[in-house]
C-alpha cells in the first residue's frame, strides 16, 4: 500500500482566565496539557488508530523527539511530512497514556507562530491539536471506517482550527477549565493575527 499524509485533529477548549493563570504560574510561558490522540475510536475523518500502533509510535516519538527537545509542531495544517521551523509554534515536552487517550504536555513557544497561538488561546478561540503522520489505511466493514496500518509513522502534532476527533479538550497546566467562561470568537481570529503582526 502507498503511504499518504494522515492528519487527524482533536478538539480542545481553554478558558482565557485559566490561560492567564497558567502564564503567571509558569514565568510567562503558556503550558497546556490534554489529549493528543485517541486509540481504537473512529474519528470524524473515519479513521481508527489501533492502540498497539499508536503506542509504538508514541514511544518512538518520546524516546527521540521529546527526549531531545525537538518535538516541534506548527500552527495550522501543513501539507508536508517535514516540520517547517519558520512555522514552529510549540514543543511537546511529555506524553503518557490515560486509558485509550494519548495525553501530552505542550509548551507554547515565543516564536511568531507561538505568539499568535498564545493570543488565540487568551482570546478563547476554540482550536484543535492535529496528529500528522505517514501511513496507509485499509477499509474495515464496520461503520464505514478505515484502519491505520502498521506502516504508520508519527511526525508531529500541530495546532489547527478544524476538528476531527470527538470529545477531547486541552487545558492549562495545573488549572482546571471553567466551562462557564468558554467563549467562541471565531470572528476575532483575523483581528488578533493582524494586531500581533503589527506589534500592537
Amino acid at each position: 500500500m502507498n503511504k499518504q499524509l494522515l492528519v487527524d485533529v482533536i478538539n480542545f477548549d481553554v478558558s482565557p482566565i485559566a490561560i492567564n493563570e497558567s502564564i503567571d504560574k509558569n514565568n510567562g510561558k503558556l503550558i497546556v496539557q490534554g489529549i493528543l490522540q485517541r486509540a481504537g475510536a473512529k474519528n470524524q475523518n473515519g479513521r481508527i488508530y489501533p492502540r498497539d500502533i499508536l503506542m509504538r509510535e508514541a514511544k518512538q516519538y518520546s524516546d527521540t523527539q521529546i527526549k531531545e527537545r525537538r518535538a516541534l509542531g506548527e500552527l495550522d495544517h501543513p501539507d508536508s511530512s517535514v516540520v517547517n521551523l519558520q512555522n514552529a509554534s510549540h514543543n511537546i515536552t511529555e506524553m503518557h497514556w490515560k486509558d485509550d487517550d494519548l495525553v501530552g504536555t505542550v509548551e507554547v513557544l515565543s516564536t511568531p507562530s507561538g505568539n499568535i497561538l498564545k493570543e488565540l488561546f487568551k482570546s478563547g478561540i476554540k482550536l484543535g491539536i492535529s496528529s500528522r503522520g505517514l501511513g496507509s489505511v485499509q477499509e474495515i466493514h464496520e461503520d464505514d471506517a478505515v484502519e491505520v496500518q502498521d506502516d504508520f509513522e508519527l511526525i508531529a502534532f500541530d495546532f489547527v482550527s478544524n476538528p476531527s476527533t470527538h470529545g477531547a479538550f486541552m487545558y492549562p497546566m495545573n488549572e482546571g477549565v471553567d466551562k462557564s467562561k468558554r467563549i467562541n470568537k471565531w470572528n476575532k481570529v483575523e483581528t488578533i493575527i493582524n494586531d500581533i503582526m503589527r506589534g500592537t
